[in-house]
């Protein structure tokens, strides 16, 4: 969402809250992570006016958010990777702010193989027999 669009949508603690957000995404340009932790929460904002304030605290960050999360995954390791869903990874950075979460964790998960399809496996009724006696 472009700058102008949501400066005309804030007023107040909102406001203060998303140039709080935009500083530290700023900042950190080369950083994608805090770019999409920082988008995430501004939406959230836009969403939720009432939970300003908790992004406003004194020493909450988008990078301490991240190192929270990090945390928990660390926590989940196996060798040396480790993985969080969406919905995980950003329940974690909600609470890291003390904001309630509001995201329905639906862990995607990977198909059973179907049953084999009895009708392609019938067997012909005719008969193939390649032999090869000279």
């Amino acid at each position: 969402m472009g700058k102008m669009l949501w400066k005309g949508r804030c007023t107040g603690m909102l406001e203060k809250a998303i140039e709080k957000l935009r500083a530290e995404i700023t900042s950190s340009k080369n950083d994608p992570v805090i770019q999409i932790i920082g988008e995430f929460l501004i939406q959230h904002l836009l969403n939720n006016n009432s939970n300003a304030e908790k992004i406003m605290q004194e020493g909450k960050t988008i990078e301490k958010s991240f190192e929270e999360m990090r945390k928990v995954a660390t926590t989940r390791k196996v060798g040396n990777r480790a993985v969080l869903t969406d919905q995980e990874g950003f329940n974690i950075v909600l609470k890291y702010f003390g904001i309630e979460s509001t995201i329905t964790d639906k862990v995607s998960r990977v198909k059973e193989p179907a049953e084999k399809d009895p009708i392609k496996e019938k067997k012909s009724d005719i008969e193939f027999n390649v032999e090869l006696d000279f």
